[in-house]
């Protein structure tokens, strides 16, 4: 038995044999050379493969739309993009005439160059459209030299995928029904194969470094998509366990039925609010079904992401309308759009930063490019009239950011109460907390905010300097850090000396242990990724309020994540036992 350690990108287990899954290497093209009379003939052949992998994009697109929604089609719009770079273009067909080679000659070493200069970013974000790249090359390839190739919609029974990676087409053609999870040898969690792995519901694990090497058809293999792990030739034990990890799994989604409709409260009466984050409408009905009292972050930027132009005032509005129609009357929190850092505007040309986390982002973004903000808050505020919105802005590092965003908001209602147009005047306005600075400055934000969120993600990115995406110092990254905790007392005591209400949204607040250590500190909201929250709703009814605050107050006393954790997780055992029965 061996167990590799990786990147869990979407939960859930999966029990069953491996189908190893190669993408084409077609880069490794011999040197051909033809004659002048030629060259129209390879120029015309190249044309004739990117009109061919054009229409097989756009039948991907509509099956995408078709099946889980046009925002998720949208990420094919760069692949589209790239068969349209008259740059690219022009350069293969230099080259065959220049140097009398075949096309595919000069398109190998003319992608190859792409692929080189996207591989040296250090930006996360554009170092993954690599695999973006290297999808539409291998169509374009495989459409010159005539070659097919295997499909993940043929197949015929339920199988793991296991490959070096996947592009987002080869992930968006699989048919749930047989694939039940993958896992790839790269990849992050800002992936676009991990976004469809999530939007899909599928079991998936990325970064595992060499499975794809690990592993032959038909091996029995375990994906433990909420750990991270994939287990190789499991022995009968750790089959056992698995077994009952996913027959408690589907039995904590069959709980949900019964708490759907039932508040996050405390055996004596302590209610929180229950959260969800998202990213587009379309995650709505996931929302509703996993019992979220409201979406407590609503991501913006991806509306900006992956497409030739900005979007229009009128496209942002009607999918802000949709969320807040079919949430209504339930609370939206509509985070400003959050560019930067691993999110880049594609229509753009920023200039690339050594350090795009602490560099021109999220609101300082906004506040140089007002006509962009500006025309987001529009938007939101003409669809605050049909639900029950509140705007939040992120990464607020100074109490003058947060008053400047706020007087760009009042322009725009201004201007569009001066247009005749219905808008929720009496909104509410927040901070995202989620720099030190902002925490140790929460006293003062508070008199100024409706209500602070905590982003813990980056909150503790940031406090700890401890690069999230980085493996090599994972094991620094810790919610339950004494800084941390004592980071976010404070802002939670800041918040209710100036009566107003404080959430925390983040990975932080998914984790039972550390969403108790929450409710102890007296948080009043926990946001989450929809899929957790049964899990968090059952942990906070199953123990008292006062309980919990005497154990926050003895965790505070310990000098280490570590000590603070197991601390917890004893305390939690003996209050609600049932919680760690599997």
């Amino acid at each position: 038995m061996l167990v590799l350690h990786g990147i869990p990108v979407s939960p859930g287990f999966a029990i069953g044999q491996v189908r190893v899954f190669h993408s084409e290497d077609f880069f490794s093209i011999p040197a051909i050379h033809i004659h002048e009379d030629e060259v129209p003939r390879e120029i015309a052949r190249f044309e004739e493969a990117l009109t061919k992998t054009r229409a097989e994009l756009l039948g991907i697109r509509r099956k995408i739309s078709n099946e889980i929604g046009h925002e998720h089609s949208d990420i094919f719009n760069a692949h589209l993009l790239i068969l349209e770079d008259r740059t690219l273009i022009e350069d293969v067909i230099q080259k065959v005439r220049e140097e009398k080679v075949m096309v595919e000659r000069a398109f190998s070493i003319v992608v190859q160059r792409y692929f080189h200069a996207f591989s040296q970013i250090d930006d996360e974000y554009l170092r993954e459209r690599v695999s973006d790249i290297k999808d539409i090359g291998r169509r374009i390839m495989r459409n010159l030299m005539g070659h097919e190739k295997e499909s993940l919609s043929d197949l015929k029974e339920p199988i793991i995928i296991i490959a070096h990676d996947l592009s987002p087409s080869e992930t968006a053609s699989m048919d749930k029904k047989n694939v039940i999870a993958f896992a790839t040898d790269i990849g992050g969690p800002t992936s676009h194969t991990a976004i469809m792995a999530r939007s899909l519901e599928i079991p998936a694990v990325v970064g595992l470094d060499r499975i794809s090497k690990e592993v032959v058809n038909g091996d029995t293999v375990i994906v433990d998509g909420t750990r991270g792990d994939v287990i190789l030739d499991p022995d009968t034990e750790t089959l056992d366990r698995y077994n009952r990890e996913e027959k408690r799994f589907i039995e904590l989604i069959s709980e949900l039925d019964k708490l759907q409709k039932l508040p996050a409260k405390t055996l004596d009466g302590h209610q929180i609010t229950l959260s969800a984050n998202i990213e587009f409408p379309d995650e709505i009905p996931s929302v509703l079904a996993h019992g979220a009292d409201s979406i407590g972050l609503y991501r913006t930027e991806y509306f900006y992401l992956n497409r030739p132009d900005l979007p229009t005032e009128e496209e942002q509005f009607e999918a802000y309308k949709t969320v807040a129609e079919k949430m209504a009357p339930k609370e939206v929190v509509v985070r400003t759009l959050d560019l930067g850092g691993d999110k880049f505007l594609s229509s753009m040309e920023l200039p690339h930063e050594m350090n795009p986390f602490l560099g021109w982002r999220a609101i300082r973004f906004c506040l140089t490019r007002v006509d962009i903000f500006k025309v987001q808050l529009r938007a939101v505020l003409r669809a605050s009239a049909f639900g029950h919105f509140k705007i939040m802005f992120p990464m607020i590092s100074t109490i003058s950011e947060f008053q400047k965003a706020r007087e760009i908001l009042n322009d725009a209602k201004e201007e569009l109460k001066r247009e005749g147009v219905k808008i929720d005047d009496q909104i509410q306005v927040g901070a995202m907390i989620e720099i030190p600075s902002a925490a140790v400055i929460s006293d003062i934000l508070a008199k100024s905010c409706d209500f602070f969120s905590i982003g813990s993600n980056d909150l503790i990115q940031y406090a700890l300097a401890v690069d999230r995406g980085n493996e090599k110092i994972a094991y620094l990254y810790q919610p339950t850090h004494p800084a941390i905790l004592k980071l976010v007392s404070q802002i939670i005591t800041n918040g209710k000396k100036e009566k107003k209400w404080v959430g925390i949204c983040g990975e932080m607040g998914g984790d039972p242990i550390a969403a108790l250590l929450l409710v102890g500190l007296g948080i009043d909201e926990i946001s989450t990724s929809a899929f957790v929250l049964p899990k968090v709703k059952k942990a906070v009814r199953s123990v008292r309020f006062d309980q919990l605050t005497k154990m926050t107050r003895k965790a505070m006393r310990f000098s280490t994540a570590e000590e603070i954790r197991d601390f917890a997780e004893q305390e939690i055992k003996k209050m609600a036992p049932d919680l760690f029965a599997e």
